[in-house]
């Protein structure tokens, strides 16, 4: 089994322990090693003998930065440390009430596209025997970030197609409806570009981390968690910010300076997004476990326990 699992095995079961591990990972300064000391702190690990060494920034610099299937070093902008300073403006510029569609699409593209490629290069692939992505994996990739550019706009294309002027109804397509649809619209983008794992299966392991061999019942969960831990995120990103505007704008104070919603907005739409980064991915273990008995046939007659291991992914 890959070192970082190992890592995840023996400190990252409950949710506590794994969200002081993500603080620590998601420190921007990570994203500052170059490829040559990333390969070198990694061989400081061994093949998991070695999970306890003193060194433990050498420990922390392979789990944030290197992909556990395939030991390689993830892209620079897709590593889990890159994900809030990436995002943050993706996510503040596609909740702007944007003045066209043409602006509320050219932001949701480029939100939707991150999205997409975070979740491709974190993805699980023990499966996948070359290193290049698939035709059918591209078209997935091509077709989610369109489906959900066109979607997370729908809120602006129907203030503008049908020139809405109700602050009611704008209030529900500004500051309503983005809540559920940012959730969905995350999670779409999870099991799209990762539906891979569920058709072809991922690699399960035994509780010494000897391969058991692939399952598709554990490839669907892991899809499935990740894809409840990205709505988490981008939903409660959603939510915080905007009921918080809509509660503020009660008071005298916001009534009487209504250009203090915007920037209210934008700061809390990054802070909530860098809190809950830490937590959505906390919520489900990178090295998750499903029952002997859920797996193939095939695989319970070659597990030697009750439960069986696997890597979530990112």
């Amino acid at each position: 089994m890959d070192p970082n699992l190992l890592y995840w095995k023996s400190k990252g079961q409950s949710v506590f322990s794994r969200l002081q591990i993500w603080v620590n990972l998601l420190d921007p300064t990570h994203l500052l090693s170059s490829d040559a000391e990333i390969q070198e702190a990694r061989s400081l690990l061994g093949g998991g003998e070695n999970l306890n060494i003193k060194d433990g920034q050498a420990l922390a610099l392979s789990l944030s930065s290197v992909h556990a299937d395939s030991g390689a070093v993830l892209p620079l902008v897709f590593r889990p440390a890159a994900l809030l300073p990436v995002s943050a403006p993706l996510v503040v510029a596609s909740f702007l009430p944007h003045s066209s569609v043409k602006h509320a699409l050219f932001w949701q593209f480029l939100l939707q596209g991150y999205s997409a490629g975070f979740n491709h290069a974190n993805r699980n692939s023990s499966s996948e025997q070359s290193k290049t992505t698939s035709l059918k994996q591209l078209l997935l990739i091509a077709g989610a970030v369109s489906y959900a550019t066109c979607a997370g706009a729908l809120p602006q294309i129907v203030i503008n197609r049908l020139r809405v002027r109700s602050a009611p109804i704008q209030t529900f397509f500004r500051s309503i409806l983005p809540i559920p649809l940012s959730a969905v619209l995350a999670a779409f983008s999870v099991l799209m570009v990762r539906s891979e794992e569920s058709e072809t299966g991922i690699q399960v392991f035994d509780s010494n981390g000897n391969p058991v061999g692939l399952s598709k019942a554990a490839g669907e969960k892991a899809v499935r968690e990740t894809a409840l831990s990205r709505a988490a995120l981008f939903g409660t990103t959603a939510a915080v910010p905007n009921l918080l505007v809509l509660l503020l704008k009660r008071t005298r104070l916001f009534q009487k300076n209504s250009l203090l919603a915007a920037p209210l907005r934008h700061i809390s739409v990054a802070f909530v997004l860098g809190l809950m980064i830490p937590v959505s991915f906390s919520l489900f273990p990178q090295l998750g476990t499903i029952r002997t008995e859920n797996v193939e046939e095939q695989l319970q007659a070659a597990a030697d326990g009750r439960q069986l291991y696997y890597h979530r992914g990112l």
